[in-house]
């Protein structure tokens, strides 16, 4: 049947009726998915809240604000029943720990400083979620982050939140452009997180008040290390804390408990200057410490690149860009050289500091406030 192109399009751009579109809504349990569903329950789309059981950790069930387990899959529950629409709970904790646990462990170990939120959106709920929104017939999935999914001359973009303080591009920089078709970010255009929670009053929504999560879901109490060690036993093996000329300054319980550009803790005194880590051997065991200015580069190696730009990656040799380097950092200008498809090396403008392996390099309009992709910073030479 051929399409009614005078038919108007509903609120998530597609030409039929709310009650005809199935939204199947990614719910944590906290104020903003749950504000997301109860939305999008009201205009009357057929709704379905699906929650993701990603681990369980004895009493991290018990604790509010950490996404994915016990409360919060109650809270979400409950919102589901309030607004009238089904909800289902999926046990991902196999694939959770084998795509985002287990190689969170790998790259602390490593020396690097993961990001599981990133993989977390790539590799679970963008991807086997995705899958089984499709599956449920639904016509595209909805998530409370705070990103914009605009329609360009050349198909949907991905451009920051309305509100910078909120902004979750630095977390979604992976997004492909197959998934950005099927995805919607109905809060990106709030002015701030106050209209999010007025919105929830509004509904009656049971977690109105309920605080923002702040720790890495897996790990509710911020022990990192104690985690790994878990997971790997035997990682936390002590070695030297060393200068950049190799002389012995102290000694440590394991590289793990390190961090690049670090300074409180590092388990040394009685320095005239203060020291950071500048650098984490595996290898060697070794904790390097240096003056601060060791710690800015203008060279970042970046690779996994996900490129959204409209032209091919590859068909410049210098784009002119923005980029984050750390998720709390503001944009700056930069120059992308592509060394292939995927990989890149990052010229600074203005040199960083704190740029460590394991983070990700994510690429911004320099005018404007389009997302262009991303990638992953590494070690070796792009």
């Amino acid at each position: 049947m051929a399409l009614d192109n005078s038919q108007k399009l509903n609120s998530l751009g597609f030409a039929k009726s709310p009650e005809e579109t199935r939204i199947v809504v990614a719910m944590s349990g906290g104020v903003d998915s749950s504000v997301v569903a109860a939305m999008l329950a009201e205009e009357g789309y057929d709704v379905i809240g699906v929650t993701l059981q990603l681990y369980d950790h004895g009493a991290a069930l018990a604790k509010k604000g950490a996404c994915c387990a016990g409360i919060d899959i109650q809270d979400a529950r409950r919102v589901a029943n309030d607004m009238n629409f089904p909800h289902y709970v999926l046990d991902y904790e196999n694939i959770f720990k084998e795509t985002v646990i287990d190689e969170f462990a790998d790259s602390y170990l490593a020396g690097a400083t993961p990001v599981p939120c990133i993989r977390c959106n790539e590799r679970v709920k963008f991807k086997d979620l995705l899958a089984t929104a499709r599956d449920l017939g639904a016509d595209c999935m909805a998530t409370g982050h705070y990103i914009q999914r605009k329609s360009g001359p050349n198909g949907p973009e991905l451009h920051s939140a309305t509100d910078a303080a909120r902004d979750q591009s630095y977390f979604l920089f992976s997004t492909t452009p197959e998934q950005l078709d099927y995805l919607r970010f109905p809060l990106g255009h709030l002015p701030s997180k106050d209209e999010t929670r007025a919105l929830a009053i509004k509904y009656g929504l049971t977690v109105a008040d309920k605080p923002d999560s702040q720790d890495i879901c897996f790990v509710p109490d911020g022990n990192y290390a104690k985690l790994i060690e878990k997971l790997r036993p035997g990682a936390a093996e002590p070695g030297d804390i060393v200068d950049t000329n190799g002389k012995v300054l102290g000694h440590h319980n394991g590289v793990i408990h390190y961090t690049i550009g670090q300074r409180r803790g590092i388990g040394i005194g009685g320095l005239s200057d203060p020291l950071y880590v500048v650098k984490l051997d595996v290898d060697t065991k070794q904790v390097i410490v240096g003056p601060k200015e060791m710690l800015t580069t203008r060279t970042v190696p970046v690779r996994e690149i996900n490129w959204l730009g409209d032209a091919p990656f590859e068909s410049k040799k210098v784009w002119q860009v923005s980029v984050k380097v750390r998720s709390t950092r503001p944009a700056r200008e930069a120059l992308i050289r592509p060394t292939s498809a995927t990989t890149a090396i990052v010229e600074l403008l203005n040199p960083e500091s704190g740029v460590s392996p394991g983070q990700a390099c994510v690429f911004y309009e320099t005018e404007g406030s389009r997302i262009l992709g991303g990638g992953w910073i590494w070690k070796g030479d792009a």
